[in-house]
């Protein structure tokens, strides 16, 4: 989790931004990379909130989903935007005059309410390789009862994982806490490997995968999305998930792997198909273009 020391700082003495996100949550670390991607060459500050006593302020911060950094730097007059990377509460309240809130959420989706939306937030690079070969399977547990994501690391997911090797050749599991239960039940299975969000490039590896297996988050349907790719939902874990999962499955027919054996699972909807009812959202996937312009607004002409 991201926080930032306490202490005296300087004054800002330069157009820095300062990054920093909630390395814990899948869609938060996704949110930050792929908005970072879009801010070119501006200088920047990826310790993930941390503002060490004796530097200089940011110029300007985007804080996606940890509210305490949003709120300490606020205190500090830096100007921030907080970007809500799943869904869930809008930013509580904070008494700050230079504080944008934001939220990542689909056009095509009913909006919740709270936060503005942004529409979704898609991979600077939206091809994918020619050849694919293996697996993706992007895993949340972030705000997931304990009992439900021991249950399913336990039995379902080595299954899962089993299958995705025998029919596609590899399986690369991204996932974002409790990965120590999941390196576990996958130890002695060939063909796999097991990493956090924060050190691995999941869009890269999603445009090298045959397929793409997720918990039911937002970074995984824009991931899907954008690049018009297959999409198989794993089980919905806790109620933000299904939520989502809900949601989503009204308009856009994702399969769900509940069964490693059902062939179905492992040959989605053709993308025309599976996508061709909320259009091809071109507008709605520029949401990381739309919050890095906005950061670049806060750094070099602040409110």
């Amino acid at each position: 989790m991201a926080v930032l020391t306490t202490g005296t700082v300087g004054p800002a003495t330069g157009p820095t931004v300062l990054l920093a996100c909630r390395e814990q949550q899948l869609d938060s670390v996704l949110a930050l990379r792929r908005v970072a991607a879009h801010l070119g060459d501006l200088p920047r500050s990826t310790d993930n909130g941390h503002v060490l006593r004796g530097h200089a302020l940011p110029g300007a911060a985007l804080v996606c989903d940890e509210e305490a950094t949003t709120a300490r730097l606020a205190r500090l007059g830096v100007p921030v935007l907080h970007l809500r990377s799943a869904p869930g509460a809008a930013l509580a309240p904070l008494s700050a005059d230079r504080l944008l809130a934001r939220a990542q959420w689909p056009g095509w989706l009913e909006h919740p309410g709270g936060d503005r939306p942004t529409g979704l937030l898609a991979p600077v690079r939206l091809s994918r390789r020619r050849e694919r070969r293996g697996t993706l399977l992007l895993l949340s547990f972030w705000d997931v009862p304990p009992p439900e994501a021991e249950a399913f690391a336990a039995g379902p997911l080595p299954a899962l994982v089993r299958e995705a090797v025998r029919r596609t050749g590899s399986c690369a599991v991204v996932g974002d806490t409790g990965l120590d239960r999941v390196r576990d039940a996958t130890a002695r299975l060939p063909g796999v490997t097991v990493d956090e969000a924060a050190a691995a490039d999941a869009d890269d590896l999603h445009a090298r995968a045959e397929l793409l297996l997720a918990s039911p988050t937002l970074a995984a349907v824009a991931l899907a999305q954008a690049r018009r790719a297959p999409l198989a939902f794993l089980p919905a874990l806790g109620a933000a998930q299904r939520d989502l999962a809900e949601r989503v499955t009204r308009l856009v027919p994702v399969p769900v792997a509940t069964d490693p054996t059902d062939p179905d699972l492992w040959q989605p909807p053709p993308a025309e198909e599976q996508w061709g009812a909320v259009g091809p959202g071109l507008d709605d996937l520029r949401g990381a273009q739309g919050v890095a312009r906005t950061v670049r607004q806060l750094l070099l002409a602040p409110p």
